[in-house]
């Protein structure tokens, strides 16, 4: 007799299946999650290296492929016709040789540039520091004099807290230095080795530019092997849009923080502000984090300034809140509301969400994310709209009241009075139609 196997019976044992090693993963994950976590974390950390060069691959390819397409390929092309295969490798090769030499190129640009300012600027910080913590003193000492009752609640407050200040340096402080000083080993250790990683992931990136297409063509082969047609074409168009995401924010916010250094530059060299080129490296760095950057590089910014000249630091407050708000309002909801397709509200509220998930690491990454989620599921509803036959322009929904399903015209809102009927009364179905009607194409 032979045995003939029942499709349905089989869904169902894999259904089974999957529904039973989710509550394990989801058990494991409720009352083990340290151990998942520890095993993420050390995987990952093996995988560095890898996670750097496919990092310094994505950054560093929009410049091979300028390098390779818009020079190189025209001066092969001039010697002969058809490239063979070897001449292909040789310009790939020559154009990643080249873009190394180029990024080493701007570094060393803006390290000549740069880095001697700011040497100069540490170097003249460490031996002015007596002098400007001897300023200090004076203009406070000189604050206190003009104002006696601040003097007397400040004495106030010494008094009371210089006791519990001692108690906690002798008893808290001192005996955890040991830990404080272990702590900064690791993080040495640990700049060491990150450093490290970047080297072997930059040798890496050299590999993944050489055979990208390969790569690209391995992905994608398995995508269709994985997927049905249509659903795989969906999937590498959604894909595209993440790269096309992704890559807009990254360039937008470095055009913003660019921007904002070079502001920053403009606006203290005017004001006569000290150090102007290291703060101004701090807010431009510091800027990578939307909104909230400049105040993180305004506070060890302005205690610098207040150490030298109290009155520049008031100026530098002053103009570091004109910058935030320019930048928070005007000039970065605008770069990255373009790059990443967002409005500006939508900025702020991936900016807020995401950093009160995950805190300063969320702020950063938070508006591609969101850019990504919001752009897939706008290009989700868009295609369920034409396969329904239905405008997809945010535009033609403002006014609207309701579609026929038949002929699927456009019924226009029709605002009720206290009674409950309609303030102005519809005319025949074609009157009332959205689009189509005489209105419209006045107003278009």
């Amino acid at each position: 007799m032979k045995f003939r196997w029942d499709k349905k019976y089989l869904y169902w044992g894999i259904t089974a299946l999957l529904v039973i090693g989710a509550s394990i993963c989801l058990f494991f994950l409720m009352f083990r999650g340290a151990n998942f976590k520890d095993g993420v974390s050390k995987i990952i950390a093996i995988s560095m290296p890898i996670i750097d060069g496919l990092i310094l691959a994505y950054l560093l390819t929009p410049v091979l492929n300028f390098i390779e397409h818009k020079a190189l390929k025209y001066i092969f092309k001039k010697k002969r016709g058809d490239m063979t295969e070897k001449q292909r490798k040789m310009l790939r090769m020559s154009a990643i040789t080249l873009t190394l030499l180029f990024v080493v190129f701007i570094i060393y640009a803006f390290c000549s540039m740069v880095l001697p300012q700011l040497f100069k600027s540490i170097q003249s910080i460490v031996f002015q520091f007596p002098v400007y913590v001897n300023n200090l003193t004076v203009w406070l000492e000189k604050v206190l004099a003009d104002n006696p009752d601040v003097e007397t609640f400040i004495n106030d407050l010494i008094s009371t807290y210089t006791p519990e200040l001692k108690n906690w340096m002798n008893e808290t402080l001192l005996p955890q230095m040991n830990a404080v000083l272990k702590v900064v080993s690791n993080y040495a250790f640990s700049l060491l080795k990150a450093m490290w990683n970047l080297i072997i992931g930059l040798i890496i990136s050299v590999y993944i530019m050489g055979s990208k297409e390969k790569f690209f063509g391995q992905a994608k082969k398995t995508v269709y092997a994985a997927m049905d047609i249509k659903r795989a074409n969906a999937f590498i168009e959604d894909i595209r849009f993440v790269h096309r995401t992704f890559g807009g924010f990254i360039s937008g916010k470095l055009l913003d923080s660019l921007i904002i250094g070079i502001l920053c530059f403009a606006g203290t060299s005017i004001m006569g502000t000290p150090y102007p080129v290291l703060i101004s490296v701090i807010i431009g760095v510091t800027n990578i984090v939307p909104f909230f950057g400049p105040y993180l590089g305004a506070i060890p910014s302005a205690v610098l300034i207040l150490m030298i000249d109290p009155m520049q630091c008031l100026y530098f407050l002053i103009f570091i809140l004109i910058l935030q708000q320019f930048d928070g309002n005007i000039l970065g909801p605008k770069i990255l509301g373009d790059s990443t397709g967002l409005s500006s509200f939508w900025v702020i509220f991936s900016i807020t969400l995401f950093g009160g998930i995950m805190g300063v690491p969320g702020m950063v990454i938070g508006v591609p994310t969101f850019a990504v989620i919001y752009a897939l599921c706008r290009r989700r509803i868009n295609r369920n709209l034409k396969k329904k036959n239905l405008p997809t322009e945010t535009d033609e929904y403002k006014n609207l009241g309701s579609i026929k399903e038949g002929s699927r015209e456009f019924v226009p809102y029709q605002p009720e009075n206290a009674d409950g009927k309609p303030a102005e009364k519809a005319g025949s179905d074609s009157e009332s139609s959205v689009r189509g009607t005489d209105d419209d194409r006045e107003d278009k």
